[in-house]
């Protein structure tokens, strides 16, 4: 007898090991599925914050301005009191907000508004035909507005030769310097010709003749901005009446 008690001892060892194992295991999984209910939740919040401050951002940028897109972010945030920026909208997603706000109160304005605005892009770039003018911005996207006018990359070998066309045309101007950043992080200052054209206000950004393979980024997106040509634009205006 006294041989097998040594035995028994193991086996109930073994067995009192093999449940604490058990009960361990079965104790993290449900930490697990609390953790994952837990995550799932805070997705949820997440997304709901996401999507308010998407659309009060859109409507922000009404009175911020068309390309104010961050600022719009930041002051939504403020005001709904959303401190987590992973709860933060995209500017695509803000983008979106504004196009579904504008189809749902504004759309015959906005459909007018829009309408001007490529007409008189389409003026502009036939115009500046000797630049190989692309349209880019909200006209292209649908989301303009008069006060942000129409904005045209025109490609030139200096921006005195856009200077010249406006003084031989009679156009007064104002020229200011932005800021474009580029693909691989990268960033240029180029010469931006503004000037007044049936009250819309027309934007000439001047760049190198190599931009056309490698545009600017666009402040959106994020992604190569390469615009439309004005074979393209008469193909929307044609479509949209």
């Amino acid at each position: 007898m006294g041989n097998f008690k040594p035995i028994i001892m193991r086996k109930m060892s073994r067995i009192a090991a093999l449940s604490t194992a058990g009960k361990s295991a079965r104790g993290n999984r449900h930490s697990h599925l609390e953790r994952g209910s837990h995550s799932m939740a805070t997705r949820g919040k997440c997304e709901g914050q996401r999507q308010r401050l998407a659309y009060e951002s859109a409507r922000m940028l009404s009175e911020l301005g068309a390309d104010a897109f961050d600022r719009a972010r930041r002051k939504a945030a403020a005001r709904l009191g959303v401190n987590d920026r992973r709860c933060w909208p995209d500017n695509e997603e803000i983008r979106q907000a504004l196009l579904q706000q504008q189809r749902l109160f504004h759309a015959d304005k906005q459909d007018r508004t829009l309408a001007d605005l490529r007409q008189r892009a389409l003026t502009a770039m036939r115009e500046f035909s000797a630049f190989a003018p692309r349209l880019v911005g909200q006209t292209v996207d649908g989301t303009a507005s008069l006060d942000a006018g129409v904005h045209l990359q025109l490609f030139a070998d200096s921006p005195e030769e856009i200077a010249l066309d406006l003084l031989q045309r009679g156009i007064p101007w104002q020229q200011r310097d932005d800021q474009f950043r580029y693909a691989g992080g990268s960033s240029e200052t180029h010469p931006v010709f503004g000037f007044i054209a049936g009250g819309i206000p027309v934007h000439l950004i001047v760049l190198p003749h190599q931009a056309r393979r490698n545009p600017p980024l666009s402040p959106v997106s994020g992604r190569p901005e390469r615009g439309i040509g004005a074979a393209e634009l008469s193909r929307l205006i044609a479509a949209a009446e």
